[in-house]
């Protein structure tokens, strides 16, 4: 992603934007807080606010550049790669794995014709949680 698709979204190439960008585009397989991402850039010596943070991401949800997810009363971001997937979270350590399923989507799309619904989008989301024995992301 570079200036011309932030213009194409309708986003100016701002400084903030293309540091956030660079920052998620960094992290494609995580998902991101706001405060990861302010972190991210004052790590790599970027002066930017949080609230700065913030607008940038809501302004890239709203381009339809990254999706917000709710996981555990936190508000995560990802870049939107147009390729759905659902995610498994543990409520343990946080880690969030992603993950595909032919059957399983198969299925909510029976079952949404059954009751007479035509599926415009959707989020499988499951809690539960990990069973390795040194994980290292488990609070002790």
């Amino acid at each position: 992603m570079d200036n011309t698709d932030l213009k194409r979204l309708g986003l100016k190439a701002t400084v903030p934007r293309l540091r956030v960008l660079d920052v998620l585009e960094a992290n494609r397989e995580g998902h991101m807080s706001a405060e990861d991402v302010y972190r991210a850039l004052l790590d790599a010596g970027e002066e930017v606010g949080l609230a700065t943070v913030y607008r940038v991401l809501t302004q890239f949800e709203t381009a339809g550049l990254v999706i917000r997810h709710n996981f555990e009363g936190r508000s995560l971001f990802e870049l939107d790669s147009g390729e759905h997937h659902d995610h498994i979270v543990c409520v343990q350590c946080g880690e969030i794995m992603e993950f595909s399923d032919a059957t399983i989507e198969r299925r909510q799309e029976r079952i949404a014709e059954e009751h007479g619904f035509k599926i415009s989008d959707h989020a499988l989301v499951i809690y539960g949680e990990c069973v390795k024995p040194r994980c290292p992301r488990r609070p002790s």
